[in-house]
């Protein structure tokens, strides 16, 4: 079911039954927002970076691995990679953050901040991994489901990858736009001409319905930082 659309949607976005019968306690929240910008650089944003490095870094003091592994969030993301032997990259970087002292690194070099950036904060706030795309090169209608192993698309580094069988993946009417394991497609990546953004936060079993909303909300926020003028468009969690 969808849980309290803010506005209806205009980007469908089509779940499969599949989905629905491999992740039952999954959730999937999408956010669109109109009138975005994606040049230059924003005082409120950096200022808004330094203060989570800050605030993380006491909150995670004298816990070490063991204490952020412990999170919540965290453990449910960990039990989805396992099954492909992966770690959550989002550990990984609150690691290096919390625990290492290093600043929030953009984990795309070369993609046009600030949104890319935005997204980054967020995700690293809420512990939400977070897929952002330039919504006016998307083709919809968008479709939720779950990979076979056969299905094939252009990463953001310029790579082609074969999707892990099992994965949890969001098309359009012609390809791939993310999946968890492999990330964000290159054919519609945020640019720094994207005027129009669309942000899908994928939630395995263990994360709350209201978490998911909370961090669009928080990304919604982020970005007004930068865009005081940004409209949303589409604000739902689906599950």
């Amino acid at each position: 079911m969808s849980h309290r659309g803010i506005t209806p949607m205009t980007t469908r976005l089509v779940v499969a039954q599949t989905w629905r019968d491999t992740y039952p306690g999954a959730s999937v929240g999408i956010l669109t927002l109109h009138d975005v910008a994606n040049q230059g650089s924003c005082a409120a944003l950096d200022d808004r970076k330094a203060w989570l490095e800050s605030s993380l870094r006491r909150r995670f003091e004298g816990q070490g691995r063991d204490g952020i592994k412990a999170l919540p969030t965290i453990r449910a993301y960990a039990a989805y990679y396992k099954q492909f032997r992966k770690t959550y990259h989002v550990q990984l970087q609150l690691e290096s953050v919390a625990l290492k002292g290093r600043p929030i690194a953009n984990e795309s070099p070369g993609l046009p901040r600030p949104l890319v950036e935005a997204m980054f904060v967020t995700e690293l706030d809420h512990l939400l991994l977070t897929a952002g795309h330039d919504l006016d090169l998307v083709a919809p209608p968008l479709a939720l489901g779950v990979a076979d192993g056969t299905e094939s698309y252009v990463r953001i580094n310029g790579e082609q990858q074969v999707l892990a069988k099992g994965d949890m993946v969001i098309s359009d009417a012609l390809s791939v736009l993310s999946s968890i394991i492999h990330g964000p497609d290159r054919r519609t990546m945020l640019r720094p001409e994207t005027r129009n953004a669309i942000f899908a936060v994928y939630a395995p079993e263990g994360i709350e319905v209201q978490a998911v909303e909370a961090h669009l909300q928080a990304l919604r926020d982020s970005v007004r930082l930068i865009a005081p003028q940004a409209r949303v468009g589409i604000l739902e969690v689906i599950s």
